[in-house]
């Protein structure tokens, strides 16, 4: 019974793990989002401009990721950084919509 609760945290701990973002989202706007999102691009909706997030994030993360992921209008695939995550995007996406 112990060995199997031990797998089962195990489990849980490696899952909770694959949630959060792998790098600083701060650091991947810096690096592949930046070029776009600080108004060189009128369409790209501009870090920390929440009006302008307001319609997009209402589309859902899941869309929003799957953007990113395979590009969108002018947003290239992956938007330009190669080695992020799903949970990457997410967390770029969630700290360039705040104000």
């Amino acid at each position: 019974m112990k060995s199997a609760l031990v797998s089962i945290f195990s489990v849980c701990v490696s899952l909770t793990s694959l949630a959060h973002a792998a790098q600083p989202p701060e650091s991947v706007f810096n690096r592949s989002c930046q070029m776009c999102h600080n108004g060189q691009l009128p369409m790209a909706p501009k870090k920390g401009d929440a009006e302008a997030w307001k319609p997009r994030l209402a589309q859902g993360k899941d869309v929003l990721v799957k953007h990113v992921t395979e590009g969108f209008n002018a947003m290239p695939a992956r938007g330009l950084c190669m080695d992020c995550t799903a949970e990457d995007y997410a967390a770029v996406i969630d700290w360039m919509s705040k104000p």
